[in-house]
This record gives C-alpha cells, structure tokens and sequence, in this order.
C-alpha cells in the first residue's frame, strides 16, 4: 500500500481498513471539533474500536498531545501512529486486537 503524500495515504488506508473489516465504520475526525492530539481516525468493528493517528512518514512531527492521546486510547482498547513505513505492522496488530477473544474452556471430567 504505497501511496504519496498524507492526503493519498489516509484515502488508500482507509479503503483497505474498509476491505480488511467488512461493515466497519470509519469515522475522519476534524482536528478543529476534538480536542488538541486526538487521532485522525476512528474505526469502529463489531464490539471493537481502534483510533490511528496518520503521518506522512515515521519521522513526521507530532502534535501536542499526540503521544497522550495515543498511549491513552491504546490502554483502552487499540492506538498508533500509522505511516507508510508501518503500516503493514499496524494494520496486523488491528487485525489481532479486533479478532474474537476465545471463552474459557471448562474441565469437564466424566
């Protein structure tokens, strides 16, 4: 998934989130209506979410409050800083936190 510039990289991620969740809702915050840091995307999947902050590239500059909020929404459920450089990483670790979680197996002896 290589795509130039931002801009193209968010539209070419989210179509693949969109493939790789089927029924998934993806919401484009708008910087100017959240608070200061918040990630760029909310992604919703059956029971679960994921916030992913887009960079143009690992090294891009990072906001105020970026890392805060980043580390804070990874604590509750999934979050990370995604650029083209990790985005196949990223986009794997998504795939593990938004998989089934596996009920206890009970011992059943006759």
């Amino acid at each position: 998934m290589r795509e130039t510039g931002r801009g193209g990289f968010k539209a070419t991620l989210i179509k693949e989130l969109e493939r790789l969740f089927p029924g998934c809702v993806i919401f484009n915050q708008d910087p100017l209506r959240t608070h200061q840091g918040i990630p760029d995307l909310l992604i919703l999947y059956m029971d679960k979410w994921a916030m992913l902050e887009t960079k143009a590239a690992t090294r891009s500059e990072r906001q105020p409050n970026q890392e805060y909020w980043v580390d804070h929404y990874n604590e509750m459920s999934f979050a990370a800083f995604v650029s083209p450089e990790n985005v196949e990483d990223v986009l794997d670790a998504i795939q593990l936190a938004f998989s089934p979680r596996r009920k206890a197996r009970a011992s059943y002896r006759q």
